[in-house]
């Protein structure tokens, strides 16, 4: 127990102590946008707005009474949530296979880049991890000692889980086919499965709606072989990592030995439990995977946080099984060091973080009469509202302005090895305005333009001053 308390202390330090390190950006603007609302104008405006249910909104509308929408404030529910995961990690894993193997998984959760960069973000899938392992928890309990607390513990989280997110669903179904399946659950688990059927039905429509809005298409830009990679890349070593592709293989091959030798030869006691967490993990990911091959096409690293759990529970099993000796707790040592590095680089690397909207509002500072901002990616315009008061679209009919400002954050290159740097300033044609201050930092670029005395502007001619050729342009006037 010890150990636990010690690994769960270790993954809050890592969650808790750099929550400020980083703007806010587009998705967790939407998140600051909703909780602000009223509670009834804020579950009016999920179905239009997310492509998520609701519960995570209603907890962090909850939460911001109390601890507010900065950063801090808000991600603190997420960073709190992933923290808690790292126990039910260990309970979920020890109940599965044995203790050896739980402490096995909650190191290597407690050092995740990708469970800690989801710990940081105040979006739904902290919530989502946590309720996912307590469904993996308790469905292994109800199979080991079937009994009704065990069944209705497993059906409040479960339902729970689909309310956080819907890819929760995936693991839930193959969990609910098994406990129907197996004889000796099937009479407790009944009327639990009911209940979680129900709540999948009660959110139905809300799915159907949203998915009319698709909100998510810019998921398949990407092709699906390259993401289902980028998937098993993130859950080892984070999203962006120092040497990655040498590290990736690395952390690769450490995997697939501890997956072979889980499958091939477990330890005894962790034989039924390797079965168990394979089932799991193939329903969570391999549904999705075969939707996205028949055209419902989601798949995305952060719609399969749920199967991170139940996968890293086979690698475990090879590597920190006895038969693998000390040659296998290297393995998993290592694993734990190459998570903890990229964790370490993302956060002395700004390129690797997430677009620096307040770094830009602060070199920004604030305006001394109206100022027209150039804004690229256009969707910029909702974090950077966050930081600079009364910022709003210029009219169509164009506004007069004394500064104009060409702003660029380095964006995450969730296609590539890493961001590319920020571009180079350049003196821009623009009548009447000279420049004032050209910056490029690690994170962002800006051109400050300046005029004797303010002018008329015109949108168009904005419009041809963004720093990257064709990048999605926003035109605003700060006040």
């Amino acid at each position: 127990m010890r150990a636990v308390i010690l690994l769960t202390a270790a993954g809050a330090a890592l969650r808790l102590a750099t929550l400020d390190a980083q703007s806010f950006w587009l998705d967790e603007a939407a998140t600051v946008e909703l909780v602000s609302r009223g509670l009834g104008d804020m579950l009016g405006e999920i179905p239009e707005a997310e492509s998520t249910p609701p519960l995570y909104y209603v907890l962090a509308w909850l939460w911001a009474k109390a601890f507010g929408t900065g950063e801090v404030g808000l991600r603190s529910l997420s960073a709190l949530l992933g923290s808690a995961s790292i126990p039910v990690f260990y309970a979920a894993a020890r109940e599965l296979c044995s203790r050896r193997i739980g402490l096995a998984v909650a190191a290597l959760a407690a050092v995740s880049p990708v469970l800690v960069w989801y710990s940081q973000e105040a979006r739904a899938y902290a919530l989502l991890v946590l309720l996912a392992a307590l469904s993996l928890w308790s469905f292994a309990l109800l199979l080991r000692r079937p009994g009704g607390r065990a069944a209705v513990a497993w059906g409040v989280v479960s339902a729970l889980a689909l309310a956080s997110h819907y890819f929760a669903a995936f693991l839930v179904l193959g969990e609910a086919i098994w406990l129907l399946a197996r004889p000796g659950t099937r009479r407790h688990a009944l009327a639990a499965v009911g209940g979680v059927a129900l709540t999948a039905v009660a959110l139905l429509p809300l799915v159907i709606h949203q998915r009319s809005l698709d909100l998510t298409a810019f998921i398949a830009d990407d092709s699906l072989g390259f993401r289902v990679a980028r998937t098993g890349k993130n859950f080892l070593i984070g999203f962006d990592s120092p040497l990655e592709v040498a590290l990736t293989g690395v952390a690769a091959v450490i995997a697939f030995i501890g997956v072979t030798l889980a499958l091939a030869r477990p330890d005894p006691d962790d034989r039924r439990g390797v079965v168990i967490a394979t089932v799991a993990g193939a329903s969570a990911a391999g549904i999705p995977l075969l939707l996205a091959l028949a055209g419902a096409d989601y798949l995305d690293t952060r719609n399969l946080l749920a199967t991170w759990l139940p996968l890293m529970v086979v690698v475990a099993a090879g590597l920190a099984a006895r038969r693998s000796g000390r040659a296998g707790i290297a393995g998993v040592a290592v694993l734990c060091g190459l998570g903890l590095t990229s964790i370490v680089a993302m956060g002395a690397e700004p390129a690797w973080q997430r677009d620096d909207w307040r770094g830009v509002a602060e070199a920004l500072g604030p305006a001394a009469g109206p100022r027209a901002l150039v804004v690229q990616p256009a969707n910029g315009r909702r974090p950077l509202a966050l930081y600079l008061d009364g910022l709003r679209d210029m009219p169509s009919s164009g506004t007069s302005a004394g500064e104009v400002a060409v702003v660029y954050p380095v964006q995450r290159d969730t296609g590539g090895q890493h961001p590319s740097p920020p571009p180079r300033p350049q003196t821009l044609p623009l009548a009447g305005f000279t420049a004032v201050e050209r910056r490029r930092t690690d994170s962002y670029a800006l051109l400050l333009l300046r005029a004797e005395r303010p002018r008329q502007l015109a949108v168009g001619e904005l419009m041809a001053l963004g720093l990257v050729p064709r990048q999605p342009t926003a035109v605003l006037i700060e006040p």
